[in-house]
């Protein structure tokens, strides 16, 4: 079975609480497949509504649902997304004490769910927030300049005036402009030829972030920091590099063991309280933010970012595939899940990424956008291993 075929049996289940509505993932039309494993999902999200990101139980939530999916699915591989502690400086400013607290609490459900489920750990911190200084408005250049959500050093420029390059090359807060093709040279064993690479990349100084076209409607309080190493957790081999990571877990998955990998969002080097290691997040003076280019450089063990790069157009990419998956045309190759042969599990509160970056044979994410609760969503990518 190709990867197209598989995709196209995916089914995606939604939970609003008061009702539940089932669809083929790919197409977003109405579906009425039935299985045992489908009934299976929709008892778990009828028992673990999502209680929103701004909700002190937000990560209660992960370390709950992914123990109910492993009494009744009993996978070898589980792979968690724990992301409140993210979410919750989004818009609001977190005092240090705050954080701290947060953190304490993070780390108190990651070891519930590694005792409880008996698994090996291996963790990854996707690198720490920090109080944005100020914002860099670019949203009046003749050209088109982008700067997603999940982004704040990082800007494409495309189709820039000579205005345009004068505006940002005087602006002391943008301390690098990238061409396109020096972006490519920098990243030229990377997947993909980089057809979606911007015409220049703008990098912002540290503690600003863009304001451009794809950025959320709300000014942040803080921003990922894009720091240039992250923290990395494992009693099975230490990752120097980000790419490193996959490596370290299919070692565990080849030993035999259940492999819990978990990915901590909003936290660096400084907010990990265990014996961590630094782990390379990037190449050169280029640093990852918690993209999915660098979510798929950790799970695949190679660089996706020409396949992936900050600020490319993504709106100009028309298709009616995937409605429910964001940005996300397809789901990406190579990662993890998608290459293990046992049963796998991903739960996640950082939506789109669980179902579409992880591989997992079930997935469960929170069905949220910029903090508005939709529901709960969950993705079967599997149906034959039940």
């Amino acid at each position: 079975m190709n990867r197209k075929e598989q995709a196209s049996e995916s089914v995606a289940i939604i939970d609003a609480r008061k009702w539940q509505n089932q669809f083929d993932l790919r197409t977003g039309d109405k579906s009425e497949k039935r299985a045992p494993l489908i009934d299976f999902m929709k008892e778990v999200l009828h028992r673990h509504h999502y209680p929103g990101d701004a909700d002190p139980g937000c990560n209660a939530w992960v370390t709950d649902t992914a123990l109910d999916l492993l009494v009744g699915y009993r996978p070898g591989f589980a792979f968690l997304t724990y992301g409140a502690q993210y979410f919750a400086g989004r818009v609001e400013l977190i005092g240090p004490a705050q954080r701290r607290a947060m953190m304490d609490e993070l780390f108190l459900e990651v070891e519930r769910f590694i005792a409880e489920s008996g698994f090996t750990p291996v963790i990854v911190g996707r690198g720490g927030v920090m109080q944005l200084v100020d914002v860099i408005d670019l949203s009046d250049l003749d050209g088109i300049c982008i700067s997603t959500h999940w982004s704040a050093r990082y800007a494409g420029l495309h189709a820039p005036s000579a205005a345009d390059l004068q505006r940002v090359a005087a602006d002391p807060n943008i301390t690098r402009i990238v061409p396109a093709n020096e972006f490519r040279e920098l990243f030229g064993d990377s997947v993909g030829d980089g057809p979606l690479v911007p015409d220049y990349l703008l990098v912002a100084r540290r503690g600003y972030a863009f304001k451009a076209l794809g950025c959320s409607a709300r000014k942040p309080a803080m921003i990922p920091d894009a720091a240039g190493q992250i923290p990395f957790f494992s009693t099975l081999g230490e990752a120097a590099e980000i790419t490193s990571i996959r490596g370290v877990v299919d070692r565990g998955l080849r030993q035999g063991r259940k492999i819990a990998f978990i990915m901590l969002e909003g936290v660096g080097m400084d907010d990990f309280p265990w014996a961590s290691t630094p782990c390379g997040n990037g190449r050169g003076w280029f640093s990852y933010e918690p993209s999915d280019a660098q979510h798929l450089a950790i799970t695949t063990g190679r660089h996706r970012i020409l396949e992936h790069p900050p600020g490319y157009l993504f709106h100009a990419e028309e298709s009616k595939e995937y409605p429910l998956s964001g940005y996300f045309k397809e789901i990406p190759s190579g990662t993890i899940g998608a290459g293990f042969p046992g049963k796998s599990i991903a739960v996640g509160n950082k939506s789109m990424d669980t179902h579409m970056l992880t591989g997992a044979d079930l997935c469960i994410e929170c069905f949220a956008r910029n903090h508005y609760n939709q529901g709960t969503l969950g993705v079967l990518h599997r149906l034959d291993k039940f």
